[in-house]
């Protein structure tokens, strides 16, 4: 597969866009709007991170052994709630300003982290991540759709999308590293008081947000405010590559996620550090792209640059199940970085572009609405690998998982190449 490159203009358009391509990816901060909103993310990001170890933690003190059980279940309904919630609560507020919006997200997770550290059975925490979770999938999609009438300029919204790659990213690392630190001088109970602190702070940052004028959705009959956002997604091209891309994207992930300490512990006898090395190549390939990704949208069109990712994880899924299935316990160490770098990096060149195609194919009376399906489709995904990777894993072996993974990888990739053939002109999304 070719990469496309994006055809060059002349004139007057070739200075402009010659100045705008000099931005560099942290030259976006320079937007009040956008510098206010995307520490709020940051601080709101580190905040979850200190939730997930806390909660770790909270879950082992009340069942001892039988922890996992808990944090499965939670993950479970974390995932129910990405997927059920987000779209009846974005049809809910579809008439609600987006900064109102967000304030009462955050302020509903604040609240609900008031109330972990008091936790003592495990039905209680089942009911307070399904509030939290439930929050944040209110939160996330909302937001998202924000950044596109704060940032109108598609480099410069480029530029923010690898900001919030590298975000989510770095969080993976430094949380579990804060947290570490933290965990040196208090119980882990405080961590929560972290985790209030954050989202406290990332009200206090949306709430003294001068947000753009954005026309709300014209009104409609709840059903049709419940769809518009899955509606938008059938009537384009683009979108329905991007949900088959959303599935290539969850193999992957799943292998990695669910797999990584199978792998290093059971499979290779080596210590839980190893697991965070391990984690962190796959996180490392994602950052790569991340910051070099601005670069390569601006001379790469979106689908040469998404398409290709997704054609990377069949391959370094396969190449994992051979390392695993046949190479000695050294070799199979080091080639796992290599083939995790490629998995994260891969990952990174179909999810950083991709908010790219949700502005392309929205306008803002929908655009909340197509920023909370995909939020919701692409998270359906991972209820379906997620729980395949392991059922597999413990089933098959982690060699086989791997090549079924790799194969649902290539059916989805498949299906996009075929819905995706072409740079097709952008479908109508005006819903009426």
């Amino acid at each position: 597969m070719q990469l496309t490159r994006i055809p060059r203009t002349t004139g007057r358009s070739t200075q402009v866009r010659s100045r705008i391509a000099k931005v560099v990816v942290l030259e976006v901060l320079k937007n009040p709007t956008y510098a206010k909103l995307f520490s709020a993310q940051i601080i709101a990001l580190l905040g979850t991170g200190l939730l997930t170890v806390a909660l770790g933690l909270l879950a082992f003190d009340i069942a001892g052994g039988d922890a996992g059980v808990i944090l499965g279940t939670a993950l479970t309904i974390k995932m129910v709630a990405y997927v059920a919630v987000s779209p009846v609560i974005t049809a809910l507020t579809a008439r609600l300003p987006q900064k109102t919006v967000l304030i009462v997200a955050d302020v509903v997770r604040a609240a609900v982290a008031v109330g972990l550290p008091f936790v003592t059975e495990a039905w209680q925490i089942y009911i307070l991540i399904f509030l939290l979770q439930s929050a944040s999938a209110t939160f996330t999609p909302a937001f998202q759709a924000v950044i596109p009438e704060v940032l109108p300029d598609e480099r410069q919204y480029t530029r923010a999308l690898s900001l919030s790659r590298l975000a989510y990213d770095l969080e993976s690392l430094l949380s579990p590293m804060l947290a570490a630190a933290l965990l040196t001088v208090m119980t882990y109970n405080n961590l929560f008081v972290g985790t209030i602190i954050g989202f406290v702070i990332s009200t206090v940052l949306v709430t003294i947000t001068a947000f753009p004028q954005i026309t709300p959705a014209p009104p409609a009959p709840f059903f049709a405010e419940l769809t518009r956002g899955v509606r938008a997604f059938w009537r384009s091209t683009e979108l329905r590559a991007l949900l088959a891309l959303n599935l290539t994207v969850a193999a992957s992930t799943a292998m990695v996620i669910v797999n990584t300490v199978v792998l290093v512990q059971g499979q290779l006898g080596r210590t839980q550090a190893d697991v965070a090395l391990l984690l962190a190549a796959y996180g490392a390939g994602s950052m790569v792209v991340a910051l070099i990704a601005p670069k390569l949208l601006d001379t790469f069109s979106d689908r040469g640059v998404m398409l290709l990712g997704a054609l990377l994880i069949p391959v370094g899924l396969m190449g994992a199940a051979s390392l695993i299935g046949m190479a000695p316990p050294t070799d199979m160490w080091m080639g796992l970085f290599g083939i995790w770098a490629i998995l994260g990096a891969a990952t990174s060149l179909i999810l950083t572009p991709s908010a790219r195609l949700l502005r392309r194919n929205s306008d803002e009376t929908n655009r909340p609405a197509v920023f909370a399906a995909q939020f919701s489709l692409s998270h359906a995904c991972f209820m379906i690998t997620y729980p395949l990777a392991g059922t597999l894993g413990a089933a098959l072996g982690l060699s086989w998982t791997a090549v079924i993974l790799a194969g649902i990888g290539a059916v989805a990739t498949t299906f996009a190449f075929a819905l995706w053939r072409s740079r097709t002109p952008v479908a109508d999304h005006t819903l009426r």
